[in-house]
């Protein structure tokens, strides 16, 4: 039975902020996810959460990898916040689920094209720390994935924006490609032809992605450069037709990263330095592996701004700090293009996230 929907709510959210009053709903202690939903907003049955990274790294960490021990605290944390926020890297991520109701408000203003009907499956393309949530149910950990399967309700605001999952690529696919499309877009637009761009933190989901799109971009007169702790993700880049170089680092040793990085640019630097590590505690690596007026892109939800803005001013660094949001117009087509173009990247998520 369809339920009634309540009248005026607020395009962004506020009217679900429990505590405190006044602020936008990311920035809220807890929210709100009860029913029926307002006329602008969208219902979704969630089958799965796409935790992001840097979140899902320190929850597996803080219950020793332990799957019962996680779902427990994602299940409590949801239920504290009325939203997946960690208050320990202030991040989230995002979920895949069936639209169950669409607001009759929700659409005005909207694309044609961003038409979303009852039945439809999206994956939501705004964070987990401003999306009301409720579950009814943990239903299993991927502890590689950094997914979790759930039951229970979300809500989307006015404001918020999702895409359908694509028919010709596997849910699980999508949803990991979909959860961090802002950072190769937000690349695309950072680089330029002939420039030297370096990757801290390659070998990752989002990694493998702006490395793809930092080398459409740079060209054959450009070099693009992969950094990464771990031995197995420098392996299965090695060889790759889009990265020019690639060795391991650990983004934490500011002064080696910089020397390493010397020595490959031939003392040049880089013009572009793109941040997608998961571990906190890199922001001076990747400032001090920029040239003068260089740009450093942090996407990595682990970043500091303080230690960015304090470091960079501490060390005399002349660099453009760009915090990315997630957000560019058409990210997640283009994100999910780079699967349809790229064969290797292709393998590389099938073999992580699974073919189906």
């Amino acid at each position: 039975m369809k339920l009634s929907h309540r009248s005026g709510g607020d395009r962004f959210g506020t009217h679900r902020v429990v505590t405190p009053k006044g602020v936008l709903p990311q920035q809220a202690d807890r929210l709100d996810a009860s029913l029926p939903i307002f006329d602008n907003e969208l219902l979704v049955d969630v089958e799965a959460l796409n935790i992001d990274s840097a979140s899902f790294h320190q929850i597996k960490e803080a219950c020793g990898g332990d799957a019962r021990r996680i779902e427990k605290h994602v299940s409590d944390l949801v239920a504290a916040r009325g939203k997946h926020h960690n208050p320990v890297t202030g991040s989230g991520g995002m979920l895949i689920g069936r639209v169950r109701e669409v607001g009759a408000k929700f659409l005005e203003g909207r694309h044609a094209s961003e038409s979303i009907r009852a039945g439809d499956r999206i994956a939501t393309l705004v964070s987990l720390t401003l999306t009301p949530l409720s579950l009814t149910k943990v239903r299993g950990i991927h502890l590689e994935a950094d997914r979790v399967d759930v039951e229970g309700h979300a809500i989307l605001f006015q404001s918020g924006i999702c895409a359908k999952l694509p028919e010709d690529l596997s849910e699980t696919l999508a949803l990991a490609v979909l959860d961090v499309c802002g950072a190769p877009a937000q690349t695309a637009a950072l680089c330029k032809p002939g420039q030297t761009v370096v990757v801290a933190g390659g070998g990752g989901k989002s990694g493998v992605l702006c490395l793809y799109e930092a080398k459409k971009a740079v060209g054959k007169t450009g070099r693009v450069i992969a950094l990464d702790y771990g031995k197995d993700a420098v392996a299965k880049l090695q060889g790759m037709p889009f990265v020019d170089a690639v060795e391991t680092c650990d983004a934490r040793n500011a002064l080696a990263v910089y020397e390493q990085v010397r020595r490959l640019t031939e003392g040049k630097m880089a013009d572009v330095v793109i941040n997608v590590t998961n571990i906190p505690d890199t922001e001076m690596s990747c400032i001090l592996s920029a040239r003068p007026r260089g740009v450093v892109y942090f996407f990595s939800m682990a970043t500091s701004f303080t230690k960015a803005a304090l470091g960079a001013e501490g060390v005399g660094a002349d660099v453009t700090l760009v915090m990315g949001n997630g957000y560019s117009p058409g990210h997640a087509d283009l994100a999910l293009r780079i699967l349809r173009e790229s064969s290797e990247i292709r393998a590389i998520y099938e073999k992580r996230y699974g073919a189906s």
